[in-house]
This record gives C-alpha cells, sequence and structure tokens, in this order.
C-alpha cells in the first residue's frame, strides 16, 4: 500500500482494457481538501492519446493501486482539445 504521495511517480498506468497509457510523471494535489486530485502524464502512449500529448487522468478514475496502477476506464481515444480563435 502507498504511504507517500511521492510513491506515485514512475508507476506505469494501465487502461481498464489493459493497454499501457504512460507512466506517472506528477501528481496533481488538492489543496483545499488535501487529496490527490489527479495524475499527470507527460508523454503518454500516443496510440492512445493524439500526439501524444500530455494528459491528467482524474484520481477517481483509478480502480487498483499496487506494482501498476489501474483504472476503471479510459477513453478509446483522447483528442486534443481544438484551439479558439
Amino acid at each position: 500500500m502507498l504511504t507517500e504521495v511521492s510513491e506515485f511517480t514512475g508507476m506505469k498506468v494501465y487502461s481498464d482494457k489493459g493497454k499501457f497509457i504512460g507512466t506517472v510523471d506528477d501528481v496533481i494535489m488538492d489543496l483545499d481538501r488535501q487529496s490527490v486530485h489527479g495524475l499527470y502524464i507527460e508523454n503518454p502512449n500516443p496510440a492512445l492519446i493524439e500526439n501524444g500529448a500530455a494528459i491528467s487522468i482524474p484520481y477517481r478514475w483509478i480502480k487498483a493501486i499496487g506494482e501498476i496502477i489501474l483504472l476503471k476506464r479510459f477513453p478509446a481515444f483522447v483528442k486534443e482539445p481544438e484551439e479558439k480563435d
């Protein structure tokens, strides 16, 4: 069981379908609630995330944490948001 937030860094994240999403680069904290808000992945799998753009995964999507992080759900493909003029 994890005892410190820093232990998330470097962990591999997998979708509910067993697809590798990426490795945790940082943890996003909610300082007001003193809790973890999400996981930041700098270089995710480009087969799942358009152009391999950095993503934040909400903590509530996590199903299990052990040697890896397994998600409850993850979209089949994530498109980058369109830029507004």
